[in-house]
């Protein structure tokens, strides 16, 4: 079966480094027999620019949030007492049409018997066909650090799932994306991206295609 997650992220400024973030939330439908329509879990927190250059296009980020265990159990969220993300994130303009981000982090469980301990490394290149029209590729990247002991065998559940299996400490999974993204303002963008693994291990994700509208102001 599938899953669709219909989630909302939230970003505001508190000064000219600091931000205040949401970037975990939704309602997912599933037409698969053991995940059941529900609400996902919530993360908060704060991201701060350690560098900025707007004239040569550098930015780099730090941040941390809290997922709060507070979605629905029959959508296999709320698994243990929630998860701690601490993460790192840049990006750079190369030449006058590439654009690079990367972004690296780990999720820390609170009890680590009920979640896994995740260290992931993801990569965005893209291209400016014009001034309304991006083409990009992406590649992540997803390292088990530790299980879980909640007595589910080898499902890792990528980055919507934490299940606390065990047998996954050690596992690696990448996927790789391609995709368009149209911003006719400096407000708006929508983007479209296909997403498949790359590795013989697939886990959960056969195929996943997300569909973005950013609003900025």
């Amino acid at each position: 079966g599938e899953v669709n997650l219909f989630a909302l992220q939230l970003r505001a400024a508190l000064s000219d480094r600091l931000s205040v973030i949401a970037t975990k939330d939704g309602y997912a439908t599933s037409s698969n027999p053991l995940i059941d329509d529900g609400w996902a879990d919530v993360s908060v927190g704060l991201k701060y620019n350690l560098f900025v250059n707007p004239h040569k296009q550098r930015l780099l980020s730090a941040g941390a949030t809290y997922e709060l265990p507070i979605g629905s159990t029959r959508t296999l969220q709320a698994q243990g007492d929630g998860l701690f993300h601490v993460f790192l994130t840049g990006g750079a303009q190369l030449g006058d049409r590439f654009h690079w981000l990367s972004g690296t982090g780990f999720n820390l469980p609170v009890d680590r018997s009920d979640n896994s301990s995740i260290w992931y490394w993801s990569n965005h290149l893209d291209f400016m066909v014009n001034r309304c029209w991006y083409v990009l590729g992406e590649v992540n990247w997803y390292h088990w650090m530790g299980a879980g002991d909640n007595g589910v065998n080898g499902v890792e559940g990528l980055d919507v799932i934490n299940l606390g299996s065990t047998g996954v400490a050690g596992n690696d999974i990448v996927t790789g994306a391609v995709g368009v993204k149209w911003k006719p303002r400096n407000s708006l963008e929508v983007g479209l991206a296909w997403e498949a693994p790359l590795t013989e291990r697939e886990d959960i994700l056969k195929d996943r295609n997300t569909i973005d509208v950013i609003l900025s102001y």
